[in-house]
């Protein structure tokens, strides 16, 4: 899957309802933004629940890039620090792998606002289910003698 691929999956998910701009896609590094715009809590800040919702989506679509075609990637522990408000613009989040085992993985996500300063550290870890490779029959099978 590429970015190009991204609108497609999310149609009418959460991440299209919050205006979630893939910008880069691997499973080592996936970058991406939200509006404050729509995202807000009461007093007119960005909602922390915003902040949790960009960081599991990014981690999760890295993994979903590490499982592969066939895989299955989810979110099995968020845990989320918030540094400062924002109040316009955008917040921008970046996926780094911390680890990608064989079941589990983990990333680090740092958001920031458009001035660069960090609005919160997240750390995500997924269930990662990679595609079991299905048995060759008929004419694709390999000859057993």
């Amino acid at each position: 899957m590429d970015t190009t691929q991204w609108p497609k999956l999310s149609a009418g998910g959460l991440d299209a309802k919050m205006g979630l701009e893939l910008l880069e896609l691997s499973a080592d590094l996936t970058r991406g933004r939200m509006p404050v715009a729509g995202n807000t809590q009461p007093f007119g800040l960005w909602h922390g629940g915003a902040s949790c919702v960009l960081a599991e989506s990014l981690a999760s679509l890295a993994a979903y890039v590490a499982v592969g075609e066939g895989g299955a990637a989810f979110g099995v522990d968020l845990n989320a620090t918030h540094h400062a408000p924002v109040q316009s613009g955008w917040v921008t989040g970046e996926a780094g792998a911390l680890r990608i085992g064989g079941t589990l993985g983990t990333w680090e996500v740092i958001l920031t606002d458009d001035a660069g300063q960090r609005v919160c550290t997240a750390r995500v870890t997924c269930a990662l289910r990679r595609a079991r490779p299905r048995p060759q029959t008929g004419a694709d099978a390999s000859p057993t003698h």
